[in-house]
């Protein structure tokens, strides 16, 4: 079977063993939509889902039985996993580029890595990188290289090539502003009852992922924007409504994940998308992101949240400490999240923390008055990274002297610090076992306690909880001595080294500018 194209992506959660142990697959959106645009264009189109693929071998499989002309490798920019440009991934990326070459393929490559590092992508045999997003550069180098158009290389925007051994890089292009009029992701070319067989198996629910706007237009010093920069566009709430009303007519999933960065950014959206859902009939709850002053600051979105089936808002808290989230332009400050969480919680939406820990100049107070807000607030999940700089930040530029040969993790539960911070590597990834530990524990106990005074409701599951929090309690005290024990060898190597200090102009972010 011969097709025009072999899409694929070099996100292999087999590669990941934290997100494999996890087991929340979803299919790449982005290279679903990129193969629905290219259908839309006349091509014949199929799809090489790396998610669920034990290697790239599968890739070398479907490159035989597809045999198609071009092999694009279009990474999904709406999935942080991929957006962190993980070691593990650009390898595989790698060798899925040595083989669809000498399938004979020409091979185009889109994604945030590739973006911020096309000359590599590029030496390591790529024919072209469409740089920032895609699906408009993707669509005019298709129609040059099949003969639809004369246009020179040279004058098609966000392309990256090479020419007489030198690598080119025309300007980006600027961002699609009506994405309410980009088709649907092309859903057809997934192995969906695998994907709901997984999630059955493990979680007993099967989930799906849509989208709704494409980029952020906030100034967090830390984040890596290579595909929209600081523009920020979103879908209508009746396209986004409509969408879902589809995808539960067609595959009845349980459960929908809305992969934005900020979900409901303008004023009015979210009430008027809960009337939406309300409208055409959708009953499935979600998760999302969010920024706590976008809750404080528009307080119609909390009952319109509910409303909409929110089972969960995930927040960008990142700090405790004012101090590091003006450092990080984060533009929000410790109240604001102390009071969007008591008020999504009080109307019955789950709040879940994003947690940064290891910003430069980060002290052991900041992280004290980090894990004060956790127990405090006491949120329904909490996530825990360490500060990441990616190219193209003011965070990357600052400590890019300090760098080494690693600059990037090798899987999501790396935490390796890549630069001189307070705390070492050793350090930050205890602190991430022994918070979790105790926040596991808290959080069990505050499900089972109301059911100390209700014996006959109790079930397997709460004696298994319960077990749970018993083990994780036992833990804790070892975990916080190593912790201890690594924060005084980390203080005791810092004397020798020299102290990096926040930024002196740290004040909050402004506002982000509206954007169509």
């Amino acid at each position: 079977m011969m097709n025009d194209i072999l899409f694929g992506q070099s996100y292999y959660l087999k590669f990941d063993p934290k997100l494999w142990q996890a087991m929340q697959p979803y299919p790449p959106l982005g290279t679903l939509i990129a193969a629905s645009v290219a259908c839309e264009q006349g091509y014949g189109v199929a799809l090489f889902d790396a998610m669920l693929a034990d290697s790239p071998a599968a890739w070398q499989a479907a490159l035989q039985q597809h045999q198609p002309r071009f092999a694009i490798i279009y990474e999904d920019s709406f999935n942080y996993l991929s957006k962190m440009c993980l070691l593990a991934m650009r390898e595989a990326a790698f060798t899925m580029i040595e083989m669809a070459k000498a399938a004979g393929c020409t091979v185009i490559l889109c994604g945030s890595d590739a973006t911020d590092h096309a000359e590599a992508y590029l030496q390591k045999g790529a024919d072209y990188v469409l740089l920032g997003e895609g699906e408009e550069t993707m669509v005019e180098l298709l129609a040059v290289l099949d003969g639809r158009s004369a246009t020179p290389f040279s004058q098609i925007t966000g392309l990256a090539y090479a020419e007489n051994g030198r690598v080119q890089q025309n300007p980006h292009r600027p961002v699609l502003t009506h994405i309410d009029d980009l088709p649907r992701p092309a859903w057809d070319l997934v192995d969906v009852e695998k994907y709901r067989q997984l999630w059955q198996e493990r979680h007993g629910y099967y989930s799906m992922n849509m989208v709704t706007t494409r980029g952020c237009p906030y100034h967090c010093n830390w984040c890596a924007k290579p595909i929209w920069g600081q523009r920020y566009n979103a879908r209508s709430p009746q396209a986004v409504a409509a969408e879902m009303r589809w995808l539960q007519e067609t595959y009845q999933p349980d459960h929908i994940w809305f992969a934005d960065d900020i979900m409901g950014l303008k004023p009015g959206w979210w009430p008027e998308f809960a009337a939406e859902v309300q409208a055409q009939g959708v009953h499935l709850p979600f998760k999302c992101l969010s920024r706590a002053d976008l809750i404080v600051r528009q307080p119609d979105n909390v009952q319109a949240l509910k409303q909409a089936n929110c089972d969960i808002i995930w927040l960008g808290a990142e700090s405790g400490s004012q101090r590091i989230l003006d450092a990080m332009e984060k533009g929000t400050t410790v109240e604001q999240i102390r009071e969007a969480t008591q008020k999504l919680q009080a109307a019955g939406v789950k709040v879940g923390f994003f947690l940064q820990f290891g910003y430069v100049g980060e002290t052991w107070q900041d992280i004290q008055k980090t894990l004060q807000l956790v127990w405090d607030c006491l949120p329904d999940d909490i996530g825990i990274s360490v500060s990441y700089p990616l190219p193209g930040t003011q965070f990357h530029e600052r400590v890019a002297a300090q760098l080494g040969t690693q600059q990037n993790w090798v899987d999501s539960a790396d935490l390796a610090m890549m630069y001189q911070g307070t705390y070492t590597t050793q350090f930050y990834r205890q602190l991430h076992t022994a918070v979790h530990l105790e926040f596991r524990a808290r959080r069990g106990w505050v499900k089972l306690r109301p059911l100390l005074t209700q014996p006959s409701q109790w079930r397997g599951s709460h004696l298994y909880e319960l077990a749970a929090i018993a083990y994780r309690r036992l833990r804790l005290p070892l975990a916080r001595w190593q912790l201890r024990r690594l924060r005084k060898s980390s203080q005791a190597n810092a004397t020798l080294l020299p102290h990096m200090p926040l930024a002196q102009s740290a004040q909050p972010s402004p506002q982000p500018e509206e954007t169509p």
